[in-house]
């Protein structure tokens, strides 16, 4: 079965890990020859197009990108986890509303972009909808790993319970405002002390956060591209059809 085709599973469990984070277990035969691994990949859940009266529709359905959190092949079961938006995205207004025994389609896994583990220290990034894949991350450290793990939260209860390195430091930035553009999450990126060696930096997180921290580290720390991996998971005030159109007219920017 290749990544191109359509998966369909059963809302198998529901579990609430924090205020703002649900995780969803899928479970169904199609995950039968899903790989081993690919927790830290990413699936495309497919959501119907919602029908509004007088609208015409392509009826083709939005895809929304997760990051798979773990996978069980005996039972055939995949968690995902969500954060809770309420009912501003059809993903999270999914994951709120589902019951046990709902149907989702998805397709995947695609690829899983780790760090270098040989580094001589690590820079993990990110807000709630990188705290899986930064979470796969932790789980993979080297056990004498050192660096931090910055992670911005809706609220301290939603601090992540992550086994990390003992020289991992985990840094939570604390911002319950997700509708306004703000530097919390930069600036305490850029007070924390640079370490010597080869650092790998990952980092996800909103758009607006995510240039000055790609400037940071790309320009003012010289880290290079083969030792850092950065993205935007979403951006502010727009739908994710928004967000991917976005990325592309940057991504021709930097290319021009």
């Amino acid at each position: 079965m290749s990544t191109r085709t359509t998966r369909l599973l059963t809302v198998n469990a529901k579990t609430q890990l924090s205020p703002n984070m649900i995780r969803i277990q899928l479970q169904g035969e199609a995950l039968s020859d899903f790989p081993m691994g690919a927790e830290g990949g990413y699936v495309k859940l497919l959501f119907p197009q919602p029908m509004e009266t007088g609208v015409e529709s392509d009826n083709k359905p939005r895809m929304r990108s997760y990051t798979v959190r773990y996978f069980d092949e005996k039972a055939l079961t995949l968690d995902l986890d969500f954060v809770a938006h309420g009912d501003n995205g059809p993903a999270s207004a999914w994951a709120s509303s589902c019951s046990l025994g709902d149907l989702i389609s998805l397709l995947g896994p695609g690829l899983v972009k780790l760090p270098d583990m040989d580094s001589d220290w690590f820079f993990l990034v990110g807000d709630m909808t990188a705290l899986p894949a930064l979470s796969v991350i932790a789980e993979r450290l080297p056990k004498d790993a050192k660096g931090y793990l910055v992670v911005e939260l809706l609220s301290i209860e939603d601090k992540p319970n992550l086994d990390l390195p003992a020289g991992v430091e985990l840094v939570c930035v604390v911002n319950p405002d997700q509708e306004n553009i703000n530097t919390l999450l930069v600036d305490k990126v850029l007070s924390l002390p640079w370490l010597e060696g080869k650092g790998f930096v990952w980092s996800a997180c909103e758009m607006n956060s995510m240039r000055p921290l790609r400037d940071y580290f790309l320009k003012e720390k010289s880290v290079p591209k083969s030792q850092i991996y950065i993205s935007s998971y979403w951006k502010m005030g727009v739908s994710d059809e928004g967000h991917k159109l976005a990325k592309k007219q940057e991504a021709e920017q930097q290319s021009s």
